[in-house]
């Protein structure tokens, strides 16, 4: 058991830091020694988590994707039917992960780094969710006349990935205040004027409540290494 718990906490710390050098350096440049330094582990210990740099890439992403579907389900979950605010807060949320969790921030920026991808990119995460919000909206009636739910997602995806890419260079952009003021232009044209007034274009949430990060999960055993001693100290 303690070994198991020392692995999942190397393993986690080598997401982290490869997700900060990814988005200090980029995904090219980056190297294995210099992650496994920033983590404060052996290049041994590295390798025997992940064998190459694609591989420890595609677990930075899963971990930014998971972080995107528990900040979009609690959002849902909070809002219950009211589909508008449920995108509002998530998008308050996301932009301050954006903005503060690393592994996040990683995920996102690997975009297009890693071909083929064997799970969702954050991205796409965040891309399907909105479609699927947004559509449930126009259903239910709460959109405003003559706007369609696909529409209205490829407004909102586009905005939040600009405010992505910008804020990388100057994080006012992922500030609160920038995304309530975007959503103070956008609701009125999207929202059905009957419900308008009941929108919180600040996000329902006090400034700064994401949901926690879980715990790292555990380390799976690994495939046909059975017999190999953890280097982990």
């Amino acid at each position: 058991m303690v070994k198991q718990e020392r692995a999942a906490r190397t393993r986690h710390a080598l997401i982290r830091a490869a997700a900060t050098v990814f988005a200090e350096e980029g995904f090219v440049t980056a190297s294995l020694s210099t992650i496994s330094r920033r983590a404060g582990v052996s290049n041994g210990a590295l390798h025997f988590h992940f064998a190459n740099k694609h591989l420890l890439a595609e677990a930075v992403e899963a971990e930014a994707a998971e972080a995107v579907r528990r900040i979009t389900e609690a959002a849902q979950a909070r809002q219950g039917g009211s589909c508008l605010q449920s995108v509002v807060d998530a998008t308050h949320e996301l932009m301050g992960s954006l903005a503060h969790d690393s592994v996040v921030r990683g995920g996102f920026e690997l975009a297009g780094a890693l071909t083929p991808r064997a799970q969702a990119s954050p991205r796409t995460r965040w891309q399907h969710w909105v479609e699927d919000t947004l559509r449930r909206a126009e259903h239910s009636g709460a959109l405003a006349q003559g706007v369609s739910g696909a529409d209205g997602a490829h407004v909102i995806v586009a905005a939040t990935a600009g405010f992505e890419v910008l804020g990388g260079q100057d994080p006012s952009w992922l500030s609160r205040q920038t995304i309530t003021g975007f959503w103070e232009v956008l609701l009125p044209r999207l929202a059905d004027c009957r419900d308008l007034d009941a929108l919180v274009c600040a996000g329902s949430q006090r400034p700064g409540a994401v949901p926690p990060r879980e715990p790292p999960p555990r380390e799976p055993p690994p495939r046909e290494r059975s017999a190999q001693v953890s280097p982990d100290r």
